[in-house]
């Protein structure tokens, strides 16, 4: 079980990490403005699936092993739904109704919850090793 743990949120901190700063900076380095968008936004949905089952399953595995851990998890967890089901798609509806001042405020926002994620999973991580 603790080995389990430890590879769930270690996944979970390294995914997090490579889609936050290798994906979307290829996609504009590699693609041009347009269809990097276009694959950024259709992502997306999948990347909070992945937060959202990969911290859930590590928060049940690492139930028994670290009280701490268990509980930065589950932040995880709690706070990607309402990413998922509100922020990205009112920060697509900013985008699409060209609205620059919301989409920037709430795309900051979005990018300082997956970053303090990412720390999150990071210190969980740290308290289960």
């Amino acid at each position: 079980m603790y080995l389990l743990s430890v590879l769930c949120v270690a996944s979970l901190f390294g995914g997090m990490l490579l889609f936050a700063g290798g994906f979307g900076t290829l996609a504009f380095k590699l693609l041009d403005k347009a269809a990097a968008r276009s694959l950024i936004r259709d992502t997306f949905p999948y990347f909070y699936l992945y937060v959202l089952a990969n911290s859930g399953l590590a928060a049940v595995l690492s139930f028994f092993i670290n009280t701490t851990a268990f509980i930065l998890l589950i932040i995880i967890f709690v706070t990607t739904i309402p990413n998922r089901q509100f922020l990205m798609p009112t920060i697509n509806k900013a985008a699409d109704t060209g609205n620059k001042k919301t989409w920037g405020m709430l795309h900051g926002l979005s990018v300082i919850i997956t970053l303090t994620h990412i720390a999150i999973a990071g210190a969980a991580l740290n308290y289960l090793l």
